[in-house]
């Protein structure tokens, strides 16, 4: 049985969600605010290796755990809503299948309570 990593294209797709849900992100004055002192290109190799590494891709994240890299932001719901459709909108917009793309955010949804300090 293949991966979701697999089935949505591997690294190639990964990327290219990853350029574009930046781009989202940083054109949302309710979200951009978070990067203001973030290295794009740091965090555009973080995001591929992490959100391959949840996908079932390579594990080649070497990042902090999302509860520490998170501690502190005063993140809310509301950030991870719209962080959360900016990611959908990208992985549909880079080809990936709704069905797909639905499992991802399901991964992704598992997070919350990590990334939102709860």
């Amino acid at each position: 049985m293949s991966t979701l990593y697999e089935k949505i294209g591997g690294q190639p797709t990964i990327e290219k969600v990853v350029d574009d849900f930046h781009n989202r992100i940083m054109a949302d004055s309710t979200v951009s605010g978070f990067f203001a002192n973030t290295d794009m290109k740091k965090q555009r190799d973080h995001q591929i290796g992490f959100f391959s590494l949840i996908l079932g891709g390579p594990k080649d994240y070497k990042g902090r755990s999302m509860d520490k890299t998170h501690t502190g932001m005063g993140l809310q719901q509301p950030h991870f809503d719209a962080i959360s459709k900016h990611l959908s909108a990208a992985m549909t917009s880079s080809g990936v299948s709704a069905d797909d793309a639905k499992a991802a955010m399901g991964e992704v949804e598992k997070l919350k309570p990590a990334i939102l300090n709860k």
